[in-house]
């Protein structure tokens, strides 16, 4: 059995750490200044508290970090500080140039890095996330088993460190940012008096944009009627005091395809007209 160090757990960190200490492995998490529901999940999942970073450190073959993004460099570097010798699992949901930051800080300090990224929501009896992992073979392999037979499902990715990250935020984009347009136009909808009108028309609309490929060449094609739809958009959220930068980052996105007016396009060739010209 492992001794892994959990930074620092929050309702995700927690659920996954628990995982691993109902495989039989020892968890640690460092207790000192935490609120009292990050003690109670601790607590819940089993994870034996220290008082300091260093005890936490000295005794993990393992340390897993999963926290707040904003707070992950800052994590890193105290670790790195540290001369933390064994092996760092980055897991939180960071850009690749971050996590490639962060790799080398800590190998600059003598830690060996594996990328994570977990996807989906914390683990449960109904609920079982993907931990996808980059990095060398036998580290990544390592990881995975740490997690066999739990309901987190590690899968590794072919590719080194970034890879991890890049699958994270590529689904993140499209998960988190459709909540937030969601947000927006019921909002929208209830300032003009047409809420329960919108909320009937969610009902009876189906779509799986994420999982149909085919369908962004068809997006594209249509762009050009699109965007200014969108602008629309903006201009009608404007007048209720509601945020527009969705609707008018949609129309920019919509205008990089005014080429292809009506054209025939493979979804391939329509995702690259959307990259910046260098």
């Amino acid at each position: 059995m492992t001794t892994i160090g959990i930074l620092h757990p929050g309702s995700m960190g927690a659920a996954v750490a628990g995982e691993l200490t109902g495989n039989g492995h020892t968890v640690l998490w460092c207790a000192a200044s935490r609120s009292a529901a990050s003690k109670a999940r601790a607590t819940k999942f089993n994870l034996e508290p220290v008082e300091e970073l260093d005890e936490l450190l000295d005794r993990s073959a393992v340390v897993i970090s999963l926290c707040p993004p904003g707070a992950a460099e800052a994590v890193a570097r105290s670790v790195a500080d540290r001369r933390y010798p064994r092996l760092y699992v980055e897991a939180n949901a960071v850009s690749p140039q971050r996590m490639e930051r962060m790799a080398e800080l800590l190998a600059e300090a003598g830690a060996t890095v594996v990328d994570g990224g977990v996807v989906g929501s914390p683990p449960s009896g109904t609920r079982s996330p993907r931990l996808y992992l980059s990095g060398a073979e036998e580290d990544v392999k390592r990881i995975a088993a740490l997690f066999a037979d739990t309901r987190v499902r590690a899968q590794r990715l072919p590719g080194g460190i970034g890879q991890a990250s890049a699958l994270k935020l590529s689904f993140a984009s499209y998960q988190k940012a459709s909540r937030a347009l969601a947000a927006v136009a019921h909002a929208m909808a209830n300032e003009y008096g047409v809420g329960a009108e919108l909320l009937d028309i969610a009902e009876h609309h189906s779509g799986r944009h994420l999982a149909d490929l085919d369908y962004t060449a068809d997006v594209a094609a249509k762009a050009w009627r699109w965007e200014s739809e969108m602008r629309e958009v903006a201009a009608a959220l404007t007048a209720v005091g509601l945020p527009v930068d969705l609707a008018l980052g949609a129309a920019d996105v919509l205008s990089r395809w005014a080429p292809s007016k009506d054209a025939e396009l493979d979804p391939i060739e329509a995702l690259n007209q959307l990259r910046s010209t260098p």
